[in-house]
């Protein structure tokens, strides 16, 4: 890359936050035209570093020079004409807002008139860019909490890209989006690249980085590690890069055979959500992990949300074994049924929360002595729960919003591990996680059902469903469309089949 030149210099970049060095004296140099993956686990500085260059957070010490200037910006709008934009990991539109304003936001003036918006030309030019993009079932004009979490992410795609920034950060986005929605990002990176301009790319998916990425920056604990050639390396290679040893390939179970329990510990029938899921009927086991696999709305999200009685609408019944009726969430939680959202910041944490509060917040009538709370309870009960964890925090009185994704879902993790569930649904639980996370989250599991603990896992990553699962439903629209058992010979052809 030495002859090509160089677009983005960080030189000493530097961050703290408290006693924690998020970021240690990093440089990099990336240059015009190029992919640049950076890597590494959760909490080891990437996104903190890409949030400095784009003014989510103030520079703490060095300098960004961008094609020759140098910058310091303080907020995502002076980014963005600077020419720099970020697709971040959770949610990044506004809600209250239609899909224009969030895709114009801060950047309306070309719309106002007089000291007024003229909404109606923002609405058809919004909408001339979804069609161009080819995000054609969304409509500019409509508000933007009437679409789910992979629609606002294709809105946050068109918002961080029509301006043509020189450096475009995507962060995280893939793990939200389809299988179709991903190869509508690759070509959008790519036409990037194909324009002399650049993206940092951030993913723990190893394959996708090798596939798509001409270069890999590695980041470990803050540091700055190496800069590797993707065609040069294999995903061990950048595992043990990330990590500083080797990580075996074999974090999937490896046993085969096993016998699920006949004891029916859920019964879910004929549950219709109108235009999502149409006559779901299954049963779940005592001790098994049950896979929920499928294209793009599919129906499989909303199947767990209705497991925790969290649809509106929701038609059928959804019974545990000791014939109690799920029809809402505190019914839920108080039957010993834990849910984890695939959005994360919006369904599963709260944001402007402590750590602490997040993990007792299902558990405090357990929790209260004569209706009283205590202090010293809540924290060592928290503090007990996310060290069991592993959670890399300051300490359980810190804000939840300040980790990296890997850490907010050990937090959801342990807040039902601290709740003593019996049955989880977990929802893309290794979502936007490292190697070495989604290796312990795993392993925890295992551990669970070992306990008679039982799991519905919902999943959009094909090998994760055959690695982990006793038993695998397939859904396709709306409906269950293909059910397999464990099973070595099992392959993601036979799932693809019954998914499209």
């Amino acid at each position: 890359m030495s002859d090509k030149k160089i677009l983005l210099k960080a030189e000493h970049i530097d961050k703290r936050f408290g006693i924690t060095h998020a970021v240690n004296d990093v440089s990099i140099d990336i240059y015009a035209g190029e992919i640049r993956a950076l890597i590494g686990e959760n909490g080891s500085g990437k996104s903190t570093f890409c949030q400095m260059l784009c003014g989510i957070y103030t520079i703490g010490g060095g300098t960004f020079t961008l094609d020759g200037q140098p910058v310091n910006v303080r907020n995502q709008v002076e980014a963005n004409r600077l020419g720099v934009s970020i697709i971040v990991q959770e949610m990044g539109t506004l809600s209250g807002l239609t899909v224009a304003e969030n895709i114009f936001l801060g950047h309306e003036d070309p719309f106002m008139h007089h000291g007024i918006k003229d909404t109606p030309a923002m609405i058809r030019e919004g909408q001339k860019l979804l069609d161009e993009y080819g995000f054609t079932n969304i409509k500019a004009g409509a508000m933007i909490d009437s679409y789910n979490f992979e629609d606002r992410k294709l809105v946050e795609i068109v918002k961080a890209t029509y301006m043509k920034p020189k450096i475009l950060i995507v962060d995280e986005t893939t793990t939200a989006l389809s299988q179709n929605g991903r190869l509508e990002l690759y070509k959008i990176i790519d036409a990037v690249r194909a324009d002399g301009r650049s993206v940092i790319f951030i993913s723990h998916d190893l394959n996708e980085i090798l596939t798509h990425c001409d270069t890999i920056s590695i980041l470990r604990d803050g540091e700055y590690i190496d800069t590797v050639n993707a065609k040069d390396v294999n995903e061990d290679d950048i595992k043990r890069l990330m990590v500083g040893r080797e990580i075996g390939s074999a974090y999937y179970r490896t046993d085969y055979g096993k016998t699920i329990s006949p004891e029916v510990v859920l019964s879910v029938k004929n549950v219709t959500v109108p235009g999502q899921i149409e006559n779901v009927s299954f049963e779940l086991h005592r001790g098994e992990i049950l896979g929920f696999g499928g294209l793009s709305e599919c129906g499989m999200h909303e199947a767990g949300k209705a497991v925790f009685g969290a649809s509106l609408d929701r038609e059928g019944t959804v019974t545990l074994a000791d014939g109690t009726q799920i029809n809402d969430i505190p019914t839920a939680i108080h039957h010993s049924i834990g849910y984890a959202s695939k959005d994360r910041d919006n369904e599963s944490i709260i944001l402007n929360e402590s750590i602490r509060n997040n993990i007792v917040l299902p558990s405090l009538d357990d929790l209260a002595e004569n209706h009283i709370l205590k202090a010293g309870k809540l924290n060592r009960f928290a503090q007990e729960f996310a060290d069991k964890m592993q959670t890399k925090m300051q300490g359980i009185n810190q804000f939840i919003s300040d980790l990296s994704g890997g850490n907010k879902q050990k937090v959801v993790l342990a807040r039902w591990l601290g709740k003593g569930s019996d049955i989880l649904v977990l929802d893309s639980p290794t979502r936007g996680i490292d190697v070495k996370v989604k290796q312990a989250i795993y392993a925890l599991m295992q551990e669970l059902t070992a306990q008679g603990k039982s799991i519905i896992m919902i999943s959009e990553e094909i090998p994760e469903l055959l690695g982990m699962s006793d038993r695998i439903l397939i859904m396709k629209d709306g409906r269950i469309n293909g059910e397999f058992m464990r099973s070595e010979s099992l392959s993601e052809e036979d799932l693809i089949a019954k998914m499209v």
